[in-house]
């Protein structure tokens, strides 16, 4: 099919249409120097110099970590976060709105704390009263629209199909006195039933309206934790940041987020853990955690290390708590939940049966985060205001369009036809590159353009080694049509080689580089990739859409 004319022009239509959708649905991103934002560089703060090389290794580690964590709190889209050599963090935020709430949250130092999750029958007796409380402060309109938008289900279509027979069936019966009583009685019976679907989503409303809080809280497999759907987190949320609410809660416990999403069901869910609202540790304590094995089932665990101090606190816990669930909590939000199965001391481990090495490591990772052994400094701060990123733009878009032009009069003076050809396909090369960057959510910044600008050269390039070979092919006496087809397979290994070796090189840079580097290599391997498209298959079926239109012995002009 796809050597066929017709199926070349239904493969190519559904590429751009594929791009298209991707470029509506997604948008491009634009990065630091389009859009503004931060650039920070960040290090250890160790003016006495006390650490040695492994261990501010491992303090980047672990702060590389916490960032990634925390970063999310100021909703960037995007953001960068790379380590570069062994001791600095490079932080790239674009379009943030608060500076100043950026730089705090970068310095402030991890919070590790180790806390018991509580039953769901310690916090059950407080949602009546947590759930009036938001009832009285924001009033039964307001959650009666906001229960709608999160909480309260469609309509099955089963629901759709009975209301939609009902109100046919009264209107039917208006109109037409003279209905059958069987006709009629079974339009009673889906009347009735769409009454009863209404009368139980307006006891789901009700329920919503006067539980507002606890309608959004599904019972998980462990005691203690909650699951809240994804969809419905923005209102938990809410809820639970109204003053009059933080005062309802009981003074012994907390409620808090778990960091990872689960899915159930299809759906996705947030856990939230019913937690004792003071910590019996805290990361202070934690003197080491590294991942293992362990050698009898070859499961694997994380093995910490407690000073003396927290070794006794931490016995004194775990021993009155087997067979409980204890909660690992960073910066606020529950990392694991393992369950307590013996007295630990100052030297335990935590089981992770149905985890792999990577994640036993990754907790790890978290534990000795929360244990930093400095707060971070800021060594270079770089605001990039809004007015530079729309002159970046400005300019790249001049750029953009001069080389376009030129690109455009040059092939279609010299080659004519054949010229037209190309500049059509370049234009579909354009979608298709601005597709892929909108497919991967890639971010576009300034190095991006010229990776851009770069890659329609190639792509032109390309064409130009067709074209001649094709000259050569016409200047041998070949028919029109074999000229064609030997040019295009004659170019075919210079082509793969020109593109093979650029795309090496741009994954080399894609993996060795920093942020502008990077989007330089990602744009620029698109590029390659539509350009080589373009080139052997786009071109190729628009000249076999050209000749098929001409007789065999009819000139062509290139």
């Amino acid at each position: 099919m796809l050597k066929s004319l017709r199926g070349r022009i239904i493969f190519i239509a559904v590429i751009l249409g594929i791009c298209g959708y991707y470029i509506y649905a997604n948008g491009l991103k634009l990065g630091l120097d389009l859009q503004g934002g931060m650039h920070l560089v960040v290090e250890i703060d160790d003016p006495d110099g006390t650490l040695t090389d492994e261990a501010r290794a491992d303090a980047i580690d672990r702060a590389e970590t916490v960032l990634r964590t925390r970063i999310d709190e100021l909703g960037v889209e995007e953001p960068l976060i790379q380590k570069v050599g062994s001791d600095r963090i490079i932080v790239e935020l674009a379009g943030i709105s608060d500076e100043n709430q950026a730089k705090d949250v970068i310095r402030r130092a991890a919070f590790l704390e180790f806390k018991l999750v509580r039953s769901w029958v310690d916090f059950a007796p407080d949602l009546p009263r947590i759930d009036r409380v938001i009832v009285a402060t924001l009033g039964a309109d307001s959650l009666s629209s906001l229960g709608r938008d999160v909480q309260a289900p469609t309509s099955s279509i089963e629901e759709l199909l009975f209301g939609a027979a009902s109100e046919e069936g009264d209107s039917a019966a208006a109109e037409e006195g003279g209905a059958e009583a069987g006709e009629d009685a079974a339009v009673d019976a889906e009347g009735e039933q769409a009454a009863q679907d209404d009368a139980s989503e307006a006891e789901e409303d009700d329920a919503a309206v006067l539980s507002p809080f606890t309608a959004l809280l599904n019972q998980g497999s462990e005691d203690g934790v909650y699951l809240v759907a994804e969809e419905d987190v923005e209102a938990a949320e809410l809820f639970l940041s109204i003053p009059e609410v933080q005062r309802a809660m009981p003074r012994d416990i907390s409620l808090q987020w778990g960091m990872d999403p689960v899915g159930l069901t299809g759906r996705i869910y947030r856990q939230l853990y019913v937690l004792n609202e003071d910590a019996f540790i805290t990361g202070q304590m934690l003197e080491n955690a590294v991942s293992a094995r362990d050698q009898q089932f070859n499961t694997p665990q994380v093995q910490f290390e407690l000073s003396r101090r927290g070794g006794r606190r931490f016995a004194e816990v775990t021993g009155q708590n087997v067979g409980e669930f204890l909660a690992i909590v960073l910066d606020g939000e529950v990392v694991s939940a393992p369950v307590i199965r013996d007295r630990i001391g100052a030297r335990g481990q935590i089981e992770l049966g149905g985890s792999t090495l990577q994640e036993a490591s990754d907790l790890a990772l978290v534990l000795r985060a929360g244990a930093l052994p400095a707060p971070l400094r800021i060594m270079e701060e770089r605001t990039v205001g809004p007015s530079l990123g729309q002159d970046s733009v400005d300019q790249g878009r001049i750029a953009g369009m001069i080389g376009l032009v030129l690109v455009v009069l040059i092939m279609c003076t010299y080659y004519r036809v054949a010229g037209v050809l190309s500049v059509f396909a370049l234009g579909v090369y354009v979608v298709l590159v601005l597709g892929g960057l909108a497919m991967f959510g890639a971010t576009l910044t300034v190095p991006g353009i010229a990776g851009l600008i770069l890659s329609v050269g190639m792509a032109v390039d390309a064409n130009v080694l067709i074209f001649e070979r094709i000259r050569e092919e016409l200047d041998a006496g070949r028919a029109v049509r074999t000229a064609v087809e030997d040019g295009f397979g004659n170019a075919l290994s210079a082509i793969v080689d020109a593109n093979l070796t650029t795309l090496i090189t741009a994954l080399i840079l894609f993996q060795f580089g920093t942020g502008p580097v990077r989007g330089f290599a990602v744009t620029l391997s698109i590029g390659i990739l539509a350009s080589f498209f373009t080139a052997l298959y786009v071109t190729r079926s628009f000249f076999f859409m050209y000749l098929s239109r001409k007789r065999a012995t009819d000139p062509i002009s290139i």
